[in-house]
This record gives structure tokens, sequence and C-alpha cells, in this order.
């Protein structure tokens, strides 16, 4: 049965009544009881096990939806729930099924074309819509809890809210409250009962946190409906509750990094990567399912200030990559139940097949989304490919910028505004994107853009564009004239993800990447001419970079002279869709280059 939200909501967050035991009873487990207490009596133990996936995103399948064929990496991981349900179902058969918990950390329903597809194409929240791939292949796992992440907004709440009805476990975030009451607007956590072969029942007590930065990143959908404190402060507030309602073990999902920084700077309320933080500092835990940072983190312990005691955190490598496994040793002694060992490892999806009840179950859907990313849209006159695309401008890149910029001029025409140049902002968001010559299909188009940002046009001054384009090429390592130049190490200076460096279309410039950071910019010109710091530009921005993501200056802060609800990946199809033909020779030029003194690096 589905967690019942209204249920939850219906009674006061003081009583604790709200939340009902999730998962069910354990049935004993058969292993004896061993060891020894106090003098001459046997000790009583119990073992368990808790999973935990993260940034799931959407992959059911170990398949590209952009590519069209099976996904691969560099280093030959596979991604998806059907993968993870056959390391599940072996964990499960090891150490016995009601000796274990299952639990994600967020990100759940955007990030491939099948999330996508029945968001937008063939909606869930349709009269008598779909049940949506997602929920499905967790309801046949067998998932006990989930935490929210920030991507489970970007698709509006009414997505959100109705996915939550169609999983059959409860949707946590203590950190998400009702805007106007604020009281929690979904569980923030759940309770879970292991029966052992001696003494009471295990209460497992799993809290849900996510990230606070869907207040910036999501503003359009959750502005004045929803509002989101610190991890910490939430934590602090509901680990003492649990442990008074009789929680032998709490566990944290989190979606939330464990670096204790932000990728956002001041712009975000509180810390975005919370949860070593929420670790150190809230006595109580145990430990935490770590998400959002995409990053692979076996076992990390952090200790906590006030009992001096270990907490053990993990997060599994995204999409399905990876199953993270804490293994919990439990001691009986004076009536209670205690932790007496933690420890965390993953188990590499890469070394399973696919579970055949997951990809039978969701085989027509995998097979409408094949089918629609195969449409046809339009031809190409010639091969573009973003390979280069972090260190030169390219064609594929230009086609991003030339179509948002077009669209801004097209929405700015009549306006105050409509004189005004309009610049557009585009990063490599990935480096096997590619538009091949002849047709152009869907999945060709929406490669280039995997995210589902909008768009807005800010008003920024010559001023502000270069201290822009400064701040966006700190992303090159500095190198000296004459040093030999490999452009796999040219990039990613301070771990600046591609996604967080922009070309700026519309001007030329050189970028001195021998110069220190903040002084890279040379050569910056507007129709042949310098840019005048007080002259007046219109940048075609993604909601993003807008809200703060990235921590670019000037634009947050930027009069906002249109904004559009629909996906840039959508502007996009419907774009080539209407034209029919992309020549880059209506578009593409070089406009900047990295040099060393004046000299090109390439």
């Amino acid at each position: 049965m589905a967690f019942d939200r209204r249920t939850f909501l219906g009674s006061t967050a003081a009583t604790g009544a709200a939340v009902a035991l999730a998962g069910a009873t354990s049935t004993p487990a058969a292993a004896a009881p061993q060891g020894v207490e106090g003098s001459g009596s046997r000790a009583r133990t119990y073992a368990f096990t808790v999973m935990g996936t993260t940034d799931l995103h959407g992959n059911v399948f170990n398949w590209d939806y952009f590519t069209d064929k099976e996904f691969d990496d560099k280093a030959h991981n596979d991604v998806g729930l059907a993968k993870i349900s056959t390391l599940v179902e072996q964990v499960r058969a090891e150490k016995g099924r009601r000796n274990t918990l299952l639990i994600d950390a967020g990100d759940t329903i955007q990030g491939t074309q099948l999330s996508y597809y029945y968001a937008k194409v063939d909606p869930i929240t349709a009269r008598r819509g779909p049940v949506h791939p997602m929920a499905q292949a967790m309801n046949a796992i067998g998932y006990d809890a989930a935490a929210l992440g920030n991507h489970e907004f970007n698709y509006g709440i009414p997505v959100l809210r109705k996915f939550e009805e169609q999983c059959d476990f409860p949707l946590l975030g203590a950190n998400a409250l009702d805007a106007r009451t604020l009281r929690p607007a979904f569980a923030p956590y759940s309770m879970h009962k292991l029966r052992t072969p001696c003494g009471r029942d295990v209460k497992v007590a799993v809290l849900g946190l996510t990230n606070p930065g869907i207040a910036i990143w999501d503003k359009a959908n959750v502005q004045g409906k929803m509002t989101f404190p610190g991890l910490e402060e939430q934590a602090a507030k509901y680990v003492p509750k649990l442990r008074s309602m009789g929680a032998d073990v709490v566990i944290v999902s989190a979606h939330s990094g464990s670096s204790g920084t932000s990728s956002y700077g001041d712009q975000l309320p509180h810390i975005e990567n919370a949860a070593a933080l929420v670790a150190e500092q809230v006595p109580g835990i145990d430990a935490i399912l770590v998400g959002h940072a995409h990053t692979e983190i076996p076992e990390y312990r952090v200790k906590n200030k006030a009992t001096g005691k270990d907490v053990v955190l993990s997060e599994p490598l995204k999409w399905g990559q990876r199953l993270t496994l804490f293994d919990f040793e439990l001691t009986w002694a004076k009536g209670r139940w205690s932790v007496a060992k933690v420890a965390a490892k993953v188990l590499n999806s890469n070394t399973v097949a696919e579970d055949p009840k997951i990809t039978r179950l969701l085989s027509d859907e995998h097979r409408k989304v094949v089918a629609y990313v195969n449409q046809v849209i339009g031809t190409s006159t010639q091969a573009m490919s973003s390979a280069d695309g972090p260190v030169k401008d390219v064609a594929i890149i230009d086609l991003i910028n030339h179509v948002q910029a077009e669209t801004v001029k097209g929405a700015l025409a009549g306006s105050e505004w409509a004189a005004l140049p309009v610049l557009s902002q585009a990063s490599c968001f990935s480096r096997t994107a590619a538009i091949p010559a002849g047709q152009v299909t869907i999945k060709d188009a929406a490669g280039l853009y995997p995210f589902e940002n909008t768009m807005e046009a800010r008003l920024l001054t010559g001023a502000q564009v270069k201290d822009y384009l400064e701040y966006s090429a700190r992303y090159y390592v500095q190198t000296a004239p004459g040093a030999p130049v490999d452009p796999a190490k040219l990039t990613n200076a301070e771990s600046i993800p591609d996604y967080n460096y922009d070309a700026v279309y519309g001007l030329a410039y050189d970028i001195d990447i021998a110069q220190p950071a903040g002084s890279r910019i040379t050569g910056l010109t507007f129709q042949g001419k310098p840019v005048d710091p007080a002259a007046q530009f219109v940048l075609a921005v993604n909601n993003y970079r807008a809200s703060g993501g990235g921590n670019f200056p000037h634009v947050p802060q930027a009069k906002q002279l249109w904004s559009n609800s629909d996906e840039i990946r959508n502007t996009i199809i419907q774009w080539v869709k209407a034209k029919g033909t992309v020549d880059p020779a209506q578009f593409a030029s070089v406009d900047w280059r990295l040099t060393r003194a004046g000299v090109p690096v390439f």
C-alpha cells in the first residue's frame, strides 16, 4: 500500500503519530544468539544490512537514450535499476530478506529521456495516465524509503505528488516545508521494525533530508509553496525525537554531498553539501547515505563532536552504477539494543546482469521511448561534434547559442529592449554530443542539452559581461608560454565541471591561459569594436545560471527582461523542426580562442 501523505499531514508533527511503520516486519533470523553478556550469561546480538542507491536520474535500463545503445563509459560502468535489482536480490539471499532494508537518497525522476517522456510526452499527471517507470521499478524491487532530491522538483510539484502517490514507499524530506504553515510537506522520516531471534524488535529510523538549493534552482516551481531550511537544523530537531520514539538505529538519507562546500557561493541560503557537517554536529546518527555530489565514497567516517562516536557515511556512484551496503552489528544489554559496529562498502553493478523481472516489467515503456527519440526532425549539412568543445569554439555549441539568441530576439521584438544586442551562454554539457550529417533525430538534438533548464533574458553591462567571462575562464589550468599543452589536462581547474564553463556567443575574445584566473580575457570586442564597459547587452541564459547555479557574477541580480517555461532542449528540437535544415555556415564562427601571450594555443 502506498504511503498516505494526507494521513501524515492530518496529525501534528509533534506527536510522532504521523509516520506509520513502513516496510514488512521481519521474520526471525536464522542465526542463533551468540557471545557472552555479564557473568556467564549469553549476549544477544543481531546483524542487518541497509542497502542504498542515489542519483538514479531516471535510469532503469543499462541504456543511453541519447546514443540509442547500451550505456558505456571509459571505466565500463553499467547503469540502471535493473542491474541494482540483481545486486539487491543477491544481498537479500545472503543476509536474509527480513534482515535488510533498501533506501535511496534522491534525484530519481529526472535525467533520461525515459523519465522525460513520462513527465512531458505521456505525463503521469494525465487523466488515467501511466505509472512512472521509476515508481514501477522501485516498487517491484521493494524500496523501503527514499529521500527527495532537488531534481524531483524540476517538473513541478504536481508531477512529484503524482509520483509520490504511485510509490509503495514514502518520499522523505524533513526540510521540505509548506511555505504557509511551515509544517512538513512530505514525511520527514519512516520507522522500520526488524524482528530479531532474541530480545525485542530492532527499530530502525530513516530520516530524509533534501537540498536547500531547491529554493533557488527550482524557484519557479516552489516559490510561495515550499521552503527548505538547512539540513543540520532539521536533523537536530528530528534525531532526538526519533530516539525518544524508541529508534535503536538512526540512518539519515541526505541528498547533500559530504564536502561541506557549495558550488553556488552565497546564493544558497544554507550549505549545499552538508552531510558530513550533519554527522559532526548532530548526535545520535549512526550512518548517512549521501547523495547529490555524484561521487563514489565507499566508506567515510566522521566523528561526532558531542559523543566522540564515528558516524559512517557512504555515497554510491550515480545512475545505479553502485549499491551501498551498511552492515550493522547490534548487541542487547540493559533492556535495549545498541549499535556495536557499522561498516560500509559499495557493490559495482557492472558485475551482474540486468534482472529480467525489471526489464520485462518495463519493456513496453522502453520501446515507446526508443521510438520517440528516433523520430527524424530535420537534416544537417555536415556533422558536428562537441569533443573539442571545452577547449575550442565549435559549431555544435554555437548551435545551442544561436537558437537561444534567436529565441530571445524574437521574444523581445517590439519591446523597449528590442534594439539591444543579444548575447548567449552555453556549456559543453557532454563531450560526446554529436549532430550527424544527414538526418537529425530528437535524440541528436536532445543530446546537446541533457538538463531540463529553461531560458531567461537578463540585462547586463559590458563590464559585467567581462566579469562573467573572467569567472568562466577559471576553468582552465594556468599554463606558461612554451609549456607543453595536453588538452586532457587543460580544463577543470579547481575541479570545475564542464557544465560550469560558459562560452558566450555574440562577442569575440581571447582567453590567455598563461595569466592567473581573473586576468585572462583580452581583445573583447562586439562587431569589431572594443566593448564599452557601460554598454547594455541582453544575455540569453538558462534558469540554472540565472538563479545562481555556478555562482557566476551579476546574472542573478540582473534585471529579468523575459523568461520561458519550456525546456531549452525542446526549444532546440522545435527550432530544427521549423528550419528543416541545420547549416553551420549560417550560425557558426570561431569567436573565442585560447592563447598564451597572444599566441593561439591551437
